[in-house]
């Protein structure tokens, strides 16, 4: 499939891509992701191994559009949220300070 990336023609297939990302650790996903064999990667690092290019010169939807259309799974990681009732240790602290003053 060919496909534009920071301004530059590729012609990606899923096997290339498969072949280009073995062997290679992924790096911790804070973002947009793809899902490549049983791992999760970075977009940004897929864009770099793939296209050899420097990840400042590419954006990230460029490359999930890409891996979308070879057939990937893309996304981004839900955000974790605290439970209905939990108290968070910024107001845990807070309590503790409060606690603390005299009667």
């Amino acid at each position: 499939m060919r496909c534009v990336i920071a301004r530059f023609p590729f012609d990606l297939t899923k096997s290339g891509v498969l072949e280009s990302m073995k062997g290679i650790k992924p790096q911790p996903v804070t973002g947009e992701s793809v899902i490549i064999g049983r791992r999760r990667y970075p977009v940004k690092q897929v864009g770099q191994v793939v296209t050899r290019q420097d990840p400042r010169d590419f954006s990230a939807g460029e490359v999930v559009r890409a891996m979308a259309r070879l057939g990937f799974t893309c996304g981004t990681l839900p955000q974790v949220t605290t439970p209905a009732g939990a108290v968070s240790p910024f107001q845990r602290a807070s309590m503790l300070l409060g606690s603390t003053t005299p009667v």
